[in-house]
């Protein structure tokens, strides 16, 4: 299926995900056309079906919309963006990036949702010096990389904003559940590296949920009920966040014992189907929508003009991985190549963020602010600042 990003930007959308097997044994994505001064061809790696596509049309959308705004260019070269759907399985994206790499010859990649996916492609980018730019998924596991870059947090990092927080308002032990697949144990584990430190106490034995299936958390709230918690840190998304949130209103815990979380409990589409259940709910993320900065009176009203919706933290990574790529093709100078640009990337300095100005550190993940959000009236609302993690 293919469609046209008018008026300047091809796009080329691949939803078939057979496995590539490259050109007649060309190098992955060094051939001449990276270094001519024409198009240049970025690869965009995101769930087109499945249980995550909405948060990959975030990211379709965040990305596009820097493209767009920016005269559909990227370092001053017309840009076409390849689509390739990672699905919802390790499988299926690591076919879908091997297409991006060894069929459509990209110069870099930016996307992916899913740690397992991210894992599942570290040897194709590391071995063929192509740069991924990350724009979501980044697992505590994925250390040492040269060519894989994340614009969005390091998966433990919303649960160690929130740690000394909740430790010096809780008044009392805190219980903590999550979903029971690696995001949710890097969250808890982050939470506890923060909130142990500054005195906290724990509520019994945390709480991994069967993930997926888990539909019904009324157990798991009696547990709660009984185990003399002050609060509670979780960690859901998706369709099990909006469970979650709901059955803990219906259960009568919502207003007596706080709920805390990483922001993708309310973030997105799942705060609309939470409804009034949500209000109150405080959440740390790395951006909210009603930031006051340049760069968000930038960002956040051309995106709901554009969508009609708020924007959300995995369209606003996109975006910054879009003016990463910017300033690193700028760089790159007229050798345009997989292995300039990633050099570049190295070099790109403060990124002027809807979040909030942030740079690279040494392990290709942000240096950034952190935020504390509260829902009020339906809708994420910035209630304080929880300092900068990454460096």
């Amino acid at each position: 299926m293919a469609g046209r990003f008018r008026p300047l930007v091809l796009i080329t959308v691949t939803t078939s995900l057979l496995l590539a097997t490259g050109c007649g044994g060309a190098s992955l994505g060094t051939g001449e056309d990276s270094k001519q001064k024409g198009p240049v061809r970025i690869g965009l790696l995101v769930p087109r079906s499945g249980t995550y596509k909405a948060l990959g049309d975030d990211m379709k959308q965040g990305f596009e919309l820097y493209v767009r705004q920016h005269g559909g260019r990227l370092g001053g070269r017309e840009v076409e963006i390849v689509i390739a759907d990672e699905g919802e399985t390790a499988d299926s994206g690591k076919a879908a990036a091997e297409k991006l790499v060894k069929q459509d010859r990209v110069l870099a990649v930016s996307g992916v949702v899913s740690s397992a996916t991210v894992n599942g492609v570290k040897d194709l980018f590391e071995t063929g010096r192509i740069p991924l730019v990350g724009s979501n998924a980044s697992p505590t596991t994925l250390t040492g990389t040269k060519y894989i870059w994340r614009t969005s947090y390091v998966n433990d990092e919303p649960g160690k904003a929130l740690g000394k927080h909740v430790a010096e308002r809780a008044g009392g032990p805190v219980f903590l559940i999550a979903a029971g697949y690696q995001a949710g144990k890097d969250e808890i584990e982050g939470f506890k590296s923060t909130f142990l430190a500054a005195g906290g106490k724990i509520a019994g034995e945390e709480v991994y949920t069967p993930f997926p299936g888990t539909k019904n958390f009324q157990p798991y709230l009696s547990q709660i009920e009984n185990s003399g918690a002050k609060a509670v840190f979780c960690f859901y998304a998706g369709g099990a966040a909006v469970d979650f949130v709901k059955q803990y209103r219906d259960f009568g815990l919502a207003g007596r014992i706080p709920l805390y979380a990483p922001g993708f409990l309310t973030e997105g589409g799942v705060l609309k189907g939470q409804g009034d259940a949500a209000n109150g709910v405080l959440t740390a993320l790395n951006y909210s929508a009603d930031l006051d900065n340049a760069a968000n009176r930038q960002f956040a009203p051309a995106y709901r003009a554009a969508h009609g919706t708020e924007p959300t933290t995995y369209a606003m990574a996109s975006w910054d991985a879009a003016q990463v790529l910017d300033k690193a093709i700028k760089a790159a100078g007229a050798t345009v190549t997989p292995e300039s640009v990633n050099a570049a990337i190295s070099t790109v300095g403060d990124i002027d963020s809807p979040r909030g100005t942030w740079r690279f550190n040494s392990g290709g993940t942000p240096i950034q602010p952190w935020y504390l959000r509260e829902v009020r009236q339906g809708a994420n609302t910035v209630a304080g600042d929880l300092g900068r993690l990454g460096g």
